[in-house]
């Protein structure tokens, strides 16, 4: 079986496969299709690598990521003394998986106690919606969850986690618009821990990463969770909006310096041809993606796999012999 039929295969025993290789048909067509016509039918000269290294940029690998993956072929080209430009198709892929890694980073929550959980990002990337998807998978799982509207700054904000609230069957601690997200967290603990709730998932206010004072009150919010409930806050997520491609991996930067982020949720990846981001998030920030969101419905946020995720760009790609 050759190198892409193996990938194939993969992908058809693992749960969710299917469903991460339709968010991926967008990525495939924008960004995968380009990179393999750059192979197509070419001689391997510096021309062929400052092309690839293009299309590599504008699928929003990151600038850095984009320059060491083609320096990397530069090396095998000369080391396995490659002659035919198609060979490098299962050369790229070899360093993305290379990149991506093979374990998947699982949320990290200990059973028999409370888990806090702190969802940060700017607005409009899906925060609020991946709050409730997530919300909705660990009580499928068997979890108590609780969530608390620490974004107080929209009353807008507030309601939607209401809604999400009941749609999924948890309680959600909230005050009023305009109080402090701290004085919200710190009730949130206290009914938490009353009703011995496992998972504890708290919004925060749709942060620009350009905003210093805002990062501030993150960090007090962080204070009262180490002092009310030690040792509980085991992730702080940022959500990011696949959509956006190089503005993603700038707020992962940012957010991953100030808010001592642990690992991504990734939303509309079913919706973009920039899904090469995940890439560079993982090389330039290394940040683990921990869960990506593939749809509308409540069950559409998956555990991020890379193995697979690697497999579903590659799904449609042929096995090919190339004399050398």
């Amino acid at each position: 079986m050759g190198f892409f039929s193996k990938l194939k295969e993969s992908l058809k025993t693992s749960l969710g496969g299917e469903k991460l290789s339709d968010s991926l048909t967008k990525t495939r067509k924008g960004f995968i299709d380009k990179i393999f016509d750059v192979f197509s039918g070419k001689k391997i000269d510096e021309e062929l690598f400052e092309e690839l290294e293009e299309v590599l940029i504008q699928g929003d690998v990151g600038v850095n990521t984009a320059i060491d993956l083609v320096e990397i072929l530069r090396e095998r080209v000369k080391s396995e003394k490659i002659k035919e430009a198609e060979q490098l198709r299962q050369v790229i892929v070899e360093e993305i998986i290379n990149i991506m890694g093979e374990e998947t980073s699982a949320l990290n929550l200990t059973p028999g106690e409370l888990n806090i959980i702190l969802i940060v990002g700017v607005n409009g990337v899906g925060k609020t919606t991946s709050i409730g998807k997530l919300a909705y998978k660990l009580k499928s799982e068997g979890k108590r969850v609780m969530l608390g509207a620490g974004d107080t700054f929209r009353a807008a904000a507030i309601d939607q986690l209401k809604v999400w609230g009941q749609r999924v069957g948890v309680d959600v601690i909230s005050h009023k618009e305009g109080a402090d997200p701290a004085a919200v967290v710190y009730d949130a603990i206290q009914a938490a821990n009353a009703r011995k709730i496992d998972v504890l998932i708290i919004d925060t206010a749709g942060r620009l990463h350009t905003k210093v004072n805002l990062m501030e009150e993150l960090k007090k919010i962080r204070r009262i969770i180490d002092k009310e409930a030690s040792g509980a806050l085991k992730e702080v997520l940022l959500v990011l909006d696949a959509t956006t491609g190089q503005n993603a991996l700038a707020q992962a930067n940012t957010f991953g310096q100030a808010a001592g982020v642990t690992g991504v949720i990734l939303t509309k990846l079913d919706g973009t041809a920039k899904g090469g981001v995940v890439i560079g998030i993982k090389a330039e920030q290394n940040l683990p993606v921990k869960l990506v969101g593939v749809g509308e419905k409540m069950e559409d946020l998956q555990v991020f796999r890379p193995q697979d995720f690697v497999a579903a760009l590659f799904t449609e790609v042929e096995d090919e012999e190339y004399a050398g």
